[in-house]
């Protein structure tokens, strides 16, 4: 079978070719391609992190998957409250539960054909024999070079002076997690990974981490001529991307559905979340923006895309949110974990609140649009700046005949409250997003990685 797969790492799409070799399909190959983004790129996503994909199996309706891990039940809001208006950038108190691994099961459960320890063997390798540092790791190392210091399992792993990125302890959780995928909230993996959580600091115990459960949804959808747009629900802002795609005006329609985003975005399974208002920000009532927290716009993420001749689609993000999430990694399991609970806000009345067992706003924004027997993944790196980085590329990627030449054109992006524009294509940047792009159109599969990123894209099993 032809597959069509993008992803930001040259080992990925390795893995993914693994694994059509071996028979697999789009799925597969987007999961294949997810584990060896796990080993390779640490700075951007881990096991210890979290993960939404829109996945089309073929002839079959989209469905979002939603792997968003929540606030531990035992977490001290009061305290946090005392120590400033704003959540911490980092540290053990930004850690939520890992939602990455439960995702992989449920992408697997829409109709790969491979056998989850198939899919995983070449991360496993890769952590094992080690995978050069890329360029991306090495700008990250140095962007948190403070905060790798400070933390014993990070420095261990990334300051040892070695040409090569090599992790037995994260070999060994891929190997269990392939034998068992459960073992990473219910066995051991889960009991140690408790243990290694407690010692660093983090409220999260083994109950918090048996509770969680990926969500398999209905997408959102949104209707443009004879295009399908689908995008998930919150707590991810799926809903600020459909309502700029497609936008006459996408500079003005973006600044105005980022403020409602920021003032609007939250978690419906702990509290309302106006989702009329998110679809049609120029509709929602007013509102001063959200304070400023000072942060850089990017947030490190990875996206694969991967469409196959057969119709399936699948665009996976999955996450540590910066630069080394929570700067912290757990020594005993080799996990990076993420800080995802950063983005929580700590006003009692922001749908965003942090509160036990809440996920939090999450900018994680993979869409997938359908038009007859066409169909086109599209995901990228870029923090809360997603829906417009996607927009400035999602119209042009349904019909254009060079898609790499589309992802090298110059974009812009918020920093703060200013809009940056990239100076042209000799020069473009991480903050303007990593895009990889996937799609199958009169029967002819292509693919195409961002020049921003380390990776390919590439059709596969020709």
């Amino acid at each position: 079978m032809a597959v069509a797969v993008a992803a930001p790492h040259p080992a990925a799409v390795e893995a993914a070719e693994e694994a059509v070799a071996a028979g697999g399909n789009a799925l597969d190959a987007a999961l294949a391609a997810a584990g060896a983004l796990a080993v390779a790129y640490p700075h951007q996503c881990s096991v210890g992190g979290d993960l939404v994909a829109i996945v089309r199996p073929a002839g079959g309706p989209a469905r979002a998957v939603l792997s968003i891990g929540a606030a531990a039940a035992a977490v001290d809001i009061a305290a946090l409250r005392a120590a400033g208006d704003r959540m911490p950038f980092d540290g053990p108190q930004t850690i939520t539960v890992p939602g990455v691994v439960a995702g992989w099961a449920a992408i697997a459960g829409l109709g790969s054909r491979l056998s989850l320890a198939d899919l995983l063997a070449p991360a496993i390798r890769l952590a094992a024999d080690g995978v050069p540092f890329s360029p991306g790791l090495r700008r990250a190392i140095a962007y948190r070079q403070d905060a790798i210091e400070s933390d014993p399992g990070l420095s261990a792993l990334l300051l040892t002076g070695d040409d090569r990125l090599v992790q037995p302890a994260l070999a060994a959780t891929l190997t269990a997690i392939g034998a068992g995928w459960r073992t990473f909230y219910e066995g051991d993996l889960a009991r140690r990974l408790a243990e290694g959580l407690r010692k660093l600091g983090s409220p999260l115990v083994a109950a918090d981490l048996a509770a969680h459960r990926a969500e398999v949804v209905p997408p959102l959808t949104r209707v443009l001529g004879e295009v399908t747009w689908h995008a998930a629900p919150p707590p991810v802002q799926g809903p600020t991307f459909l309502a700029v795609v497609g936008a006459p005006d996408l500079l003005a329609a973006s600044q105005r559905a980022r403020l409602v985003r920021d003032n609007l975005l939250g978690d419906p399974r702990t509290g309302p979340v106006d989702l009329a208002a998110l679809l049609s920000p120029s509709a929602a009532p007013g509102g001063g923006p959200a304070p400023s927290d000072g942060r850089k716009p990017t947030g490190d993420t990875v996206a694969v895309t991967a469409v196959d001749q057969d119709g399936n689609a699948v665009t996976l993000i999955q996450s540590v949110f910066e630069s080394f999430g929570s700067g912290l990694l757990d020594p005993e399991t080799g996990i990076v974990l993420h800080n995802r609970g950063s983005s929580f806000r700590l006003e009692p009345d922001h749908p965003g609140r942090i509160a036990p067992g809440s996920r939090p706003p999450h900018t994680l924004c993979p869409t997938l649009a359908v038009t007859g027997d066409d169909v086109l993944a599209l995901g990228c790196q870029g923090g809360r700046n997603q829906p417009w980085i996607l927009a400035q590329v999602a119209g042009e990627a349904l019909g254009s005949s060079d898609l790499t030449g589309l992802l090298t054109r110059p974009r812009w992006y918020f920093d703060e409250g200013a809009v940056v524009t990239e100076p042209g294509a000799g020069d473009l940047r991480d903050d303007a997003g990593h895009v990889q792009v996937c799609r199958l159109r009169s029967g002819e599969l292509a693919a195409a990685s961002d020049p921003r990123a380390d990776g390919r894209g590439a059709v596969l099993g020709e």
